[in-house]
């Protein structure tokens, strides 16, 4: 089966950085973990998980959106936290773009992520039921 490397252009470039945002093999999506960058590269919400998680899932959306799906198309997330204060408030913001049943999600608390300011990074695997559509950058590969 052929994979496609995408890089979709709602969230922030990883050109020069060592991965993409997504691997597509057939119907299932595998989404590189999403931090609160927005489209620019900018950081939303230095400090504040509420501002971090909604940017994370944003970015989760707009990626699944582009492709041709939505957050219910997610079979499987893993989550990783910096705080462990910071759990009841994840969950709100969870809670505003998933609903249940929600998707298995493995939750991890890590002393740090890729740079110091990122509090939440959020993964996903997603079944989609139709190809993706839209201004994406595709590299198949065999």
């Amino acid at each position: 089966m052929a994979r496609e490397i995408i890089q979709p252009k709602s969230v922030h470039s990883t050109a020069g950085v060592g991965y993409s945002h997504v691997a597509k093999a057939g119907n299932t999506a595998y989404i590189a973990g999403q931090i609160a960058l927005d489209a620019d590269g900018n950081l939303v919400g230095e400090g504040d998980i509420e501002a971090q998680a909604h940017q994370a899932y944003a970015n989760l959306q707009a990626i699944l959106e582009e492709l041709g799906g939505s957050l219910g198309d997610i079979v499987k997330m893993t989550t990783y936290l910096t705080d462990r204060s910071q759990l009841e408030a994840f969950r709100r913001v969870r809670n505003h773009f998933l609903g249940n049943p929600f998707p298995p999600n493995t939750l991890l608390f890590v002393s740090g992520l890729a740079q110091p300011d990122y509090l939440i990074e959020i993964e996903a695997v997603a079944v989609l039921t139709s190809a993706h559509t839209g201004p994406v950058d595709v590299a198949s590969e065999l």
